[in-house]
């Protein structure tokens, strides 16, 4: 699977709107690398693996909201820029592979590979943004993932995180951040951080 294309981070993220952003802030903030890519390109499925276009976007404009929206998406897009976060605004990620031990080049028990048009992104991490929770159940389903009743402990259990998403309607830019939050504690407590030398990290 890997080659010349591949790289490796801690997350990929598959959004970069306001929830794609505002994980790759919280990740950043508890040392946790991230890329963030543009999600839902057309490619072919191929193999085990899920093409992006079936998480179809699930928002609605909502104008009491909007203001607040764009003043949080100025101050995010800013704090990415300042802090030089991994952001792709041009990259789509096309297709998802859950890979096994045998397929994976490190010792990890699962992968996620996001495909894109610039080669391949190996995560442990896969955080989809603004998608549907019955269309990722379908997708879970086709990556041979048991869902069972509790959608967030499967998708957890392998690696992949919610954000921006609610079953009927679109959540407000703050609980958008209350789930980046909660997102960006649940990734960065499975990543083992180096600790500087004198350095306590909080």
């Amino acid at each position: 699977m890997p080659d010349s294309a591949t790289e490796r981070t801690t997350t990929v993220v598959i959004g970069a709107g306001l929830s794609g952003l505002a994980v790759a802030s919280e990740l950043s903030r508890y040392g946790v690398g991230s890329i963030v890519v543009d999600g839902f390109g057309p490619l072919a499925q191929t193999g085990p693996s899920v093409h992006t276009g079936m998480l179809q976007r699930c928002e609605v404009a909502d104008p009491a909201s909007m203001l607040e929206r764009n003043q949080i998406l100025r101050h995010l897009r800013n704090y990415a820029a300042s802090h030089h976060l991994d952001v792709r605004n041009t990259t789509k990620a096309v297709r998802l592979d859950l890979l096994t031990a045998a397929e994976t080049p490190l010792a990890s028990p699962r992968q996620w590979a996001v495909h894109t048009a610039h080669g391949i992104l190996l995560a442990d991490h896969v955080v989809v943004t603004r998608c549907a929770q019955s269309q990722l159940r379908k997708m879970l389903a086709e990556l041979g993932i048991a869902v069972g009743q509790n959608l967030v402990a499967a998708m957890r259990a392998v690696g992949m995180h919610l954000v921006g998403v609610g079953e009927l309607i679109t959540p407000t830019p703050k609980e958008v951040l209350r789930q980046a939050k909660a997102v960006g504690q649940a990734i960065s407590s499975k990543v083992a951080l180096p600790a500087a030398p004198g350095l306590a990290i909080a």
